[in-house]
Formats: structure tokens, sequence, C-alpha cells
């Protein structure tokens, strides 16, 4: 989760997913920072800018990745696709031009904190087709006259949020939950709107006081690492949340959650039983060492909103605009409970699909603070 500060939101802070993997997993790609796929003889070639957090950063990077590769997998003789790594801020423009320079079909740039860069090079050049990941004019993540040129890739994850917390405070056996931040940006900040409201929804439903540790959604105060890559700090917050009696932890901060998994495995091996949900991705599939600790993991569609986005380009359909990411179009929702099927009630489970409906019906509308 990444991005440029501002009440910017999606899912998420927002999209996707039904997060479907891309045909090879960036793991299997090449280390160095353009994938060997990349063909100057292409019919189209798909360009992607990484944020700092890595390829392999099991969330955005990675999930966009796949998508540019499923894309590719279409038609592979037509769309070859490559990728350049931003190590910090001070390569997301450099790594843009150079790809202006390489005449790409599409420029793919993944997180809101690529906004000023993306946009900056769209309006320089007009005709260039851009797409960025989480980020929007809406969100005022985009904030200058809007380019007709960048695809916004955004995701409603107070949606997926919401269900999240329901499902934590129905899991709980403390009846203690817990979520933070890797930064404190609407993106991140929509997600743990939703859980804490989605506990609360569960405590109207049914008589409870399960409580939440981390964030309060109506003052929008809560605990945040301070970037999205440190995973110790990550590990210690987890720590103080299970001393507090939290069973069912939310990290909403990219890679620092592996110190949470860390937390979590250590907790469980200890007797405790602690569980935790993912975000971004299916946490089962993109880490799936933790697996047998996930109950769930809250998802954007990245994989397929990126994947659309390129395909769209190299079919000369792109438009431009903004693709919200929903429960009901598939680019925000849970993953499946995988190791916890058997284990999270029946009943529970009903409830949950039940809620997904109104949802998406208009029945019941979370809340956020941060607008996609």
């Amino acid at each position: 989760m990444r991005g440029k500060l501002g009440s910017v939101a999606v899912l998420s802070a927002v999209a996707l997913l039904a997060a479907a993997c891309g045909s090879s997993s960036p793991s299997s790609s090449p280390s160095s920072s353009t994938s060997s796929s990349a063909s100057t003889a292409a019919a189209f070639k798909g360009c992607m800018v990484t944020d700092t957090g890595g390829i392999n950063d099991k969330s955005f990077n990675q999930s966009s990745w796949e998508g540019m590769q499923a894309a590719a997998a279409t038609d592979p003789s037509k769309i070859k696709v490559t990728y350049l790594a931003s190590t910090t801020s001070a390569d997301y423009a450099t790594n843009i031009s150079t790809f202006l320079q390489q005449k790409c079909g599409i420029i793919v740039t993944v997180g809101f904190l690529m906004a000023d860069a993306t946009e900056a090079a769209a309006k320089a050049n007009p005709s260039q087709k851009f797409a960025i990941v989480d980020c929007s004019y809406a969100s005022d993540c985009l904030t200058g006259a809007k380019e007709t040129n960048i695809d916004q890739l955004v995701f409603n994850t107070v949606q997926d949020g919401f269900l999240g917390g329901y499902l934590a405070a129905g899991y709980s056996k403390t009846h203690v939950v817990a979520t933070y931040g890797g930064e404190n940006f609407g993106t991140v900040t929509i997600y743990m709107d939703g859980f804490y409201d989605g506990v609360q929804y569960y405590n109207s439903q049914h008589h409870t006081s399960v409580k939440v540790l981390g964030w309060n959604e109506s003052k929008q105060k809560g605990s945040f690492i301070g970037n999205f890559t440190d995973e110790s700090a990550g590990q210690s917050l987890t720590n103080t949340f299970i001393s507090d009696g939290a069973d069912v932890i939310f990290p909403v901060a990219g890679g620092v959650g592996l110190g949470t998994a860390k937390a979590v495995q250590t907790a469980d091996s200890s007797g405790k039983h602690i569980t935790m949900e993912w975000v971004d991705t299916d946490g089962c599939v993109s880490a799936a060492t933790y697996c047998p600790y996930m109950i769930t993991s809250v998802t954007k569609g990245i994989t397929e909103a990126v994947k659309t986005a390129v395909l769209a380009a190299a079919d000369n359909t792109f438009k431009g605009g903004t693709y919200i990411g929903t429960l009901a179009n598939g680019g925000a929702v849970l993953s499946p409970y995988h190791d916890f099927a058997s284990k999270i009630p029946a009943a529970l489970q009903s409830e949950l699909v039940t809620i997904k409906s109104e949802i998406e019906s208009g029945k019941i509308v979370p809340k956020t603070k941060s607008p996609v």
C-alpha cells in the first residue's frame, strides 16, 4: 500500500482483488530491473515502474507485475512486458523518463506516492498512455487538471474491510482484535475504517463488545509504523497487541505485515491461539508460509485491473478515466478461508454472505473518511 498523502482512498486505499494471479510469479522473473521478456521487436510493449517495496513485496508491486505478465500471456507474440524497480522516490521520474524514451505502449506506475511523477509525465506527453495503481483525481491523489491519458485504478476496500472486521470479531475468542497501518494514507485508513466498522456492526448484531486496538474510525487515530518495509517494527507492534489481548490482527502495511505473521507464528507455537488477516493479496498465495495463521485476506483486484489496462492499451480501446474495484465487480473481496474453512463457524460464514449481498445492494454502506 503506498501513495501520496491527502484524503486518498480507494481499498482501498483502493483495487483489487478478486486477486487472480498472473501467469508467472514475480519471484520467477529476473532480478534485474528489466524483464528479459521485453523485446524491442514487440508490436506492443507494456512497461511498469515499481514503488520502493520491490517486485517481490507480496503486495502492490508483485500483484501489478502479475497483471502485466497476465496481459502478456494472452498473446506472447504481440505483447511484451518489462519493469524498472525504484529503490527511492527519486527514481520515479527517472524510470518514467527511461520508459518514455523506449516508446512504451503503456506505462503503469504502482502506488499513489508516484502521483506527482506520473501526472507530470502525462501532462508533458499527452499521447503517452499511463495507468496508476491506487490513485485517482477523486481522492485528491492526482491534483492537477485531469489528464485524460491516465487510467486510474482504485479500490473501494472499505467494503471488504468491513467484512474482514465482522469476521475478526466473530472469530475472536478474547473479544479483542487489532489493526494498524504502514503509513497514515487514505488508501491505508480506508481498510482500517472498514475493519473497525465491521467490528462495530458485529457488536450491534450480536450484543457483544469486541474491542479494536490500533484504530478508531470516528477519531481517525491509530497505530502506524511509518513505512511499508520494517518487518521488525511490525513484529514488535503485533507482540504488543497480543500482550493486550488481541487474538486477530490485521496489518495494512505491505511487507511490514510479514513481521505480524512472524509474531503470530511465534505466539501460536507457544500455545496461544492467535490468527491474522492479510491485506491486498491472498496471503495464502503471496505469503504461503504463513497461511496456517491467516483466517482470510482483505484484497484488491490489482492483478486483473492492471491486466485490463494493459490489454486496453494494446487493443487501442484505452480511454483513461477511473476504474473502481468493489465487492460487486470483484475488485475488492475477501479471499477464501483456506485452512480455516472448517474452523470458522458455518453460521458466521452465512452471515458474511448475507452482509456481502447487502453491501452490494446498498442496504449496508460502510463508512470511511477516505474518498476513492
